[in-house]
C-alpha cells in the first residue's frame, strides 16, 4: 500500500501471530502519521475522514490484541498534528484533548457501561445526566480573555502546543473582543471555528467564475482561511465560531470564577458573557435519550447552515467528570457519536457527458458503486471542462466522492498517491453524445453546449424540467414516463403534454385506469398555473422565478412578453439586460411561437398577473416565510409580501426584517433568525404586518419542533441534473 491509500477491505487478523501483524502495525503508524500531517498541519487531506478512522481503528485493534506492539508514541495515543513554523507556538496550560468515537449504538452503549462502572453505578441505564451537543466539522481553537479582553488565541496543534492565531481570530465578527459583565480575571474558552455552508457555496461560485479550482469542503476551507498570514484575508472569509468548553478559569478581585455544577451550566454562563454557544444543545438523563438526540440530528443534519459529522455527549456534572478522569488522549467522560461518512473513496470507471435542456454539456463520473451519504452512488458531477482539468481526475483514478443529503454527488479530487505513471488526461468530446452536432464553447463561457434544437437529450431534459416542481408541477410526469412518451411518439415537446392521446396510453404496459386518471388530473391542474410558472417551465436561460414573476406582472399576457423589445424588458427593475436579451431571443424563434399556440389551443393560462394596487406597507422590508401557513399558499405568501413592496428571499440574513413561522418550519432558518436577533412572527403577526407595515410590539415567537428546553444546553442514478444559472428568486416557504 502506498502512502495516501485508504485501509484495505480486508486486513490481517489483529490476534494473529507472526511478523505480518508487526509489519502491518508499523505500516499503519506510518500511514496515520502521514495523514495526520496532511490533515492537521497542511490542511490538505488526501483521504476522507471515514478512511482515516478505519486506519486508526485497525491499529487500535491490533494494539489491544497484541499489547507488546503498543508504543507510547503510537498515533492512537496522540492528539492532532505537528505545529507549523508559520505561527508562534503557544503552550496550552491545560492540554486540548481529542475525543474517542462511537460509530454505532453498541459502541455508545459500551461507553455508557464504562462510565457507569467508573462512577460505581450498578446499572448502565441509570440516569447519569448528560449534555448532548452537535459535533461541528471545523477547526478546534482556544481563546483566552483577561479581565474580559481577548488577549490570545491558538489552534489545538498537537494538544500540548498550538499556533498563535490571535490576529486572525480577532477578524471573526461573531467572536467578541470584549466580554460582557461578570467576566472573571482569566477565562479560556474552547470551541470550533467553521465556515457556514452558504458562505462556502458563494466562495466556490466565485472560484468557478474566475476559472479557479473549487474548494474541497467547508472544514478544509475554514482551516486554510484561519491560517492565513494576512489577517485581513481571514477576516474576509466569513468564518464563524461555536464555544463548547471551558478551559482555564481564574477569579480575581470583583470578578470571581463562578461556582458551576455542570457542563450545561458552564455553557449557559459562556452564553451570558456574549460568546456564541450552539443553540441545539440538550440536557438528558439516560443513554437512550442520547441515542435519540443523535438519531434526530443524523436525520436533520442538512437543515443546518454548517456541517456536522456527529454528536458529542458529555457527562454533565463536573464532579463526575473529575472522578472519571482521562486517558493520555481523551477524556473518559465524553465521546463523539460519529455519523455515517459523506465522503468516501472509490474508483473512477469512466467520464461521460450529459446534455441538459439548454444544451449545456456537463461531464460526470461513472463510479465503482460506493455507499456514501446514506445511499449507493454510481455517478457524480464534475461540473465543467475547466473543473475536470483543474482537479485532474483521470479514468482509473481512486477518487474522493462527496454526497451530502439531497445534493448531487460530486467528485472532489483524485488520490494522487495511488495513480500510476502514464495515465492519460481526459479530453472533452468534440461531438454531442446524443446527436451528430458539434459541441461548442461560446466565447467567455465556462460551459460547452450543443446548439442543435432537435437534440433528443435536450428534448428529454426540457420536458422533465417543464413538469418538475419548480416548473408546472405535474406529478407523475417523471424521467421514465417522459422517456416512454417520447419513445412512443406521444409527445414531441412540452406543448404536447396537454393533448396526449389517452387511448394510446391505456394500451401501454403499466398504465391502469387509476394511474391514467391521476396523471390526467395533474396535467389538467397545470393548465391553471400562473404565467410565471409557465415561463420558468420553458427553461429560458437566465430566467428564474423572480424574473418570471416580474415579467408576468409587468405585461398583460405571454403575447405581450413575446412582442416586447429588449429595452422594454430591461427597463423593469430586477430584470436587466441579460435576462431581457435571453427572453427576447427565445420568443423570436419559430419553436417558441409554435409552443405558445399549442398552449393556447390546450387552454393553458397565458394571462399575466398585473401588480395589485395594494398599499406599500412593506416598502424596504425583507420578510422570510418558513413552514406552512393556514391562510396562504407558498406562492400566495410570497405574492402578498411582494405586492406590498417587500422582498421575499429564500434565506435569513442580517438584512431580514422578520421571519414568519408556520407549522413544520425549517430548523436552520429559525436558528439563524435567533442567532441574528431577527424578529419572529406567527401567522397572526404576519397578517397584522401586511395590513399596517408595523411589527407587533411583543410577538410570541413560536418554538421550533424539538427545540431545546429552558435549561440551555449546548454543543460541539442517471447522470447529474443540469443546474443552469437563474436570477436570485427564492420560495416563500421551506
Amino acid at each position: 500500500m502506498t502512502e495516501g491509500s485508504a485501509a484495505p477491505d480486508t486486513a490481517p487478523d489483529p490476534a494473529a501471530d507472526g511478523t505480518a501483524i508487526e509489519a502491518r502495525a508499523a505500516e499503519l503508524r506510518s500511514l496515520i502519521e502521514y495523514h495526520n500531517e496532511r490533515y492537521h498541519t497542511l490542511d490538505d487531506p488526501e483521504i476522507p475522514d471515514a478512511d482515516y478512522d478505519a486506519l486508526v481503528r485497525e491499529l487500535r485493534a491490533i494494539e489491544e490484541a497484541n499489547p507488546q506492539l503498543a508504543t507510547a508514541d503510537s498515533p492512537t495515543q496522540a492528539v492532532g498534528g505537528a505545529v507549523q513554523s508559520t505561527f508562534a507556538p503557544v503552550t496550552h496550560e491545560l492540554p486540548m484533548m481529542s475525543l474517542d468515537n462511537a460509530f454505532d449504538a453498541a459502541e455508545l452503549q459500551a461507553w455508557a457501561e464504562r462510565v457507569a462502572k467508573g462512577l460505581d453505578l450498578d446499572d448502565a441505564a441509570a440516569p447519569v445526566g448528560y449534555v448532548c451537543e452537535l459535533k461541528i466539522d471545523g477547526v478546534a481553537c482556544s481563546i483566552r480573555y483577561e479581565r474580559g479582553e481577548l488577549v490570545l488565541a491558538a489552534t489545538r496543534g498537537n494538544g500540548r502546543v498550538g499556533e498563535d492565531i490571535t490576529a486572525n481570530i480577532r477578524g471573526i465578527d461573531i467572536i467578541p473582543n470584549s466580554l460582557g459583565p461578570g467576566a472573571p480575571a482569566v477565562l479560556e474558552v474552547r470551541g470550533e471555528v467553521y465556515l457556514p455552508i452558504a458562505t462556502f457555496d458563494a466562495l466556490n461560485e466565485s472560484q468557478e467564475a474566475a476559472g479557479l479550482p473549487r474548494y474541497v469542503n467547508p472544514r478544509n476551507t475554514a482551516a486554510g482561511s484561519l491560517r492565513q498570514k494576512d489577517a485581513s484575508i481571514t477576516a474576509g472569509r466569513g468564518l464563524a465560531f461555536w464555544a463548547y468548553q471551558l478551559g482555564v478559569v481564574e477569579g480575581g478581585a470583583g470578578a470571581p470564577a463562578p461556582q458551576l455544577e455542570g457542563h450545561g451550566d458552564a455553557l449557559d454562563w459562556l452564553d451570558s458573557l456574549g460568546l456564541p454557544v450552539n443553540p441545539e444543545r440538550r440536557r438528558v438523563a439516560t443513554i437512550a435519550e442520547v441515542s435519540a438526540y443523535a438519531e434526530r440530528w443524523l436525520e436533520h443534519r442538512h437543515d443546518l447552515d454548517y456541517e456536522i459529522d456527529g454528536a458529542v455527549v458529555k457527562v454533565d456534572r463536573l464532579v463526575r467528570q473529575r472522578a472519571l478522569g482521562s486517558t493520555a488522549k481523551a477524556p473518559r467522560w465524553a465521546i463523539a457519536v460519529k455519523f455515517p461518512p459523506e465522503e468516501r473513496t472509490t474508483t473512477l470507471l469512466d467520464i461521460q457527458v450529459s446534455i441538459g435542456r439548454t444544451g449545456k454539456a456537463t461531464p460526470f463520473a461513472v463510479l465503482d458503486p460506493v455507499f456514501v451519504g446514506g445511499s449507493t452512488v454510481q455517478m457524480a458531477t464534475l461540473h465543467n471542462e475547466d473543473q475536470v482539468a483543474l482537479k485532474d481526475v483521470r479514468v482509473g483514478d481512486t477518487v474522493v466522492v462527496r454526497k451530502a443529503g439531497d445534493v448531487i454527488p460530486e467528485v472532489l479530487r483524485p488520490v494522487l498517491a495511488d495513480r500510476p505513471r502514464g495515465r492519460r488526461k481526459w479530453k472533452f468530446p468534440k461531438v454531442c453524445p446524443a446527436c451528430p452536432s458539434d459541441l461548442l464553447r461560446p466565447e467567455g463561457e465556462a460551459h460547452i453546449f450543443c446548439f442543435n434544437p432537435t437534440c433528443s437529450a435536450k428534448r428529454q431534459t426540457s420536458i422533465e424540467h417543464f413538469a418538475s416542481r419548480g416548473g408546472m408541477d405535474i406529478e407523475g410526469m417523471g424521467e421514465s414516463r417522459v422517456a416512454l412518451f417520447l419513445e412512443q411518439e406521444l409527445i414531441a415537446d412540452v406543448g404536447d403534454i396537454f393533448s396526449i392521446d389517452w387511448d394510446r396510453v391505456s394500451e401501454l404496459e403499466g398504465f391502469g385506469q387509476l394511474s391514467i386518471d391521476n396523471l390526467r388530473a395533474a396535467i389538467d391542474d397545470a393548465r391553471t398555473r400562473p404565467l410565471a410558472r409557465l415561463l420558468v417551465g420553458l427553461g429560458i436561460r437566465h430566467l428564474g422565478p423572480s424574473g418570471a414573476e416580474l415579467l408576468s406582472s409587468s405585461f398583460a399576457d405571454i403575447d405581450a412578453i413575446a412582442a416586447a423589445s429588449e429595452e422594454q424588458m430591461a427597463a423593469i427593475d430586477g430584470v436587466g439586460p441579460t435576462i431581457a436579451h435571453s427572453v427576447a431571443q427565445y420568443f423570436a424563434t419559430d419553436e417558441a411561437a409554435a409552443l405558445v399556440e399549442k398552449f393556447r389551443a390546450a387552454g393553458v393560462n397565458l394571462i399575466g398577473t398585473p401588480t395589485s394596487e395594494e398599499p406599500k406597507t412593506l416598502e424596504g422590508m425583507t420578510i422570510v416565510v418558513t413552514g406552512t401557513l393556514d391562510g396562504f399558499s407558498r406562492d400566495g405568501a410570497a405574492q402578498a409580501i411582494k405586492s406590498r413592496g417587500g422582498k421575499n428571499p429564500g434565506s435569513v440574513s442580517k438584512k431580514t426584517t422578520a421571519v414568519v413561522v408556520g407549522t413544520e418550519p425549517g430548523a436552520s432558518k429559525l436558528t439563524k433568525a435567533t442567532d441574528l436577533g431577527v424578529r419572529i412572527l406567527d401567522e397572526a403577526g404576519f397578517v397584522a404586518l401586511l395590513e399596517t407595515g408595523e411589527l407587533p410590539d411583543a410577538p410570541d415567537a413560536p418554538d421550533a419542533p424539538d427545540a431545546p428546553d429552558d435549561s440551555g444546553e449546548a454543543g460541539e442514478a442517471g447522470p447529474p441534473d443540469e443546474a443552469d444559472a437563474a436570477d436570485g428568486g427564492g420560495d416563500a416557504t421551506d
